[in-house]
């Protein structure tokens, strides 16, 4: 039978919360929070909505954190129900943020409800960091609450983000880390001319290519036990003014980085520029680090939670760095250990986007057993 994660599943969708409009999520997950215990603090950041609540004062401080905003819906018409109307079919909930991430937020919440009424005793902390922001630029979002944490001094022992990790099978998945992403805008710079006279010109494009090619052979790392080697992939290139007479003046290529742990930011832009120096260009090159990678080994929290999910859907998960971004890049700066667990994510950022009802009721019973491990027996 849908319990309580269910029904709050479905008051979360039925708000249209596409980034950054909190569409009152937060507000409705405040007035549930406050008579918990939990002291309410909300976090305005331009037009982003951030919430940060938390019940206690003493460590080990547990955190659960997400994210209310949405993905846009896409063509309507296109989808089976109304993406804001939550509609259950065939034990499936659809609707826009069903599996990333209002489910796990609902989930959340039945889970410390549980906790609570059977433990309101219990030792250490727990902590809400709920943003609008995660979907769209991220930057008056979570690293936001972060800054004015870390400027406090309050620091988490572990959190967990509820991101949908699980990939065929819900249970299979934890994620324990996340690339870094390092972006990358080169100019190579050449001299237009008349494609008759090539004497007269510098092609940029055919100075540039011995180069690329050395670049995209380049072997970064080798990656680690639990990071994939580093790739570097070139996502957009561009030049000529679109005669067919006429030598280009420059190339512009756009580049990324995904990166782990097993290199460093200004280690892998000192080999970008030793390849382009050596290949003798006349070059600029703007940088921007998009993301840290970060790291949590196996320990307390990934053992807590890798017990929990075998103790309620008999699967032993699998821990992966694979994917995008999260917001686990902000809040490692200020935690211990950090890891995201979620619904399976075939439906995430899809049309009839969806969720299935035995999830959300598993996944409110993992979080809670993983709260009993982690403030139980501290």
């Amino acid at each position: 039978m849908p319990n309580a994660a269910f029904e709050y599943t479905r008051e979360l969708i039925a708000r249209p919360s596409t980034t950054p409009d909190d569409a009152g999520c937060q507000d409705w997950l405040a007035a549930k929070l406050a008579p918990l215990g939990f002291t309410i603090e909300k976090v305005v950041s331009r037009d982003v909505t951030n919430l940060w609540a938390r019940r206690g004062s003493e460590a080990p401080v547990v955190c659960f954190a997400g994210h209310t905003d949405v993905v846009p819906t896409g063509p309507l018409e296109k989808w089976s129900y109304d993406p804001f109307i939550p509609t259950l079919s065939d034990d499936f909930l659809y609707g826009r943020g069903a599996a990333d991430m209002k489910g796990s937020i609902a989930a959340f919440l039945a889970a410390v409800e549980d906790f609570l009424a059977a433990h309101p005793e219990h030792k250490g902390s727990i902590a809400w960091l709920i943003t609008s922001d995660e979907e769209g630029p991220a930057v008056d979002g979570t690293v936001k609450v972060v800054e004015r944490l870390a400027a406090r001094r309050e620091l988490l022992d572990y959190c967990i983000v509820g991101e949908p990790t699980c990939a065929e099978e819900f249970g299979d998945t934890i994620k324990n880390g996340r690339r870094g992403s390092l972006h990358g805008k080169l100019r190579v710079k050449g001299v237009q001319g008349h494609i008759a006279y090539p004497q007269l010109a510098k092609n940029p494009i055919h100075l540039a290519a011995p180069a690329i090619a050395e670049l995209a052979a380049t072997e970064w790392d080798q990656g680690n036990e639990y990071f994939p080697p580093t790739t570097w992939q070139i996502s957009n290139m561009h030049s000529g003014t679109g005669a067919t007479n006429v030598i280009p003046g420059h190339a512009d290529i756009v580049f990324n980085f995904r990166f782990s742990t097993a290199s460093t930011v200004e280690g892998l832009q000192a080999r970008v520029h030793a390849i382009l120096d050596k290949h003798g260009l006349d070059y600029e090159l703007e940088w921007e680090l998009g993301a840290k990678p970060f790291l949590t080994p196996r320990g307390r929290l990934v053992e807590a939670l890798s017990d929990a999910i075998q103790d309620t859907v008999g699967l032993t998960p699998s821990l992966s760095t694979t994917g995008g971004t999260s917001d686990g890049r902000f809040i490692a700066d200020i935690s211990r250990e950090v890891v995201e667990f979620g619904p399976i994510n075939k439906t995430i950022h899809k049309i009839d986007e969806c969720v299935g009802v035995d999830e959300l009721v598993n996944l409110a019973a993992i979080y809670r057993r993983t709260l009993e491990r982690l403030l139980l027996n501290v």
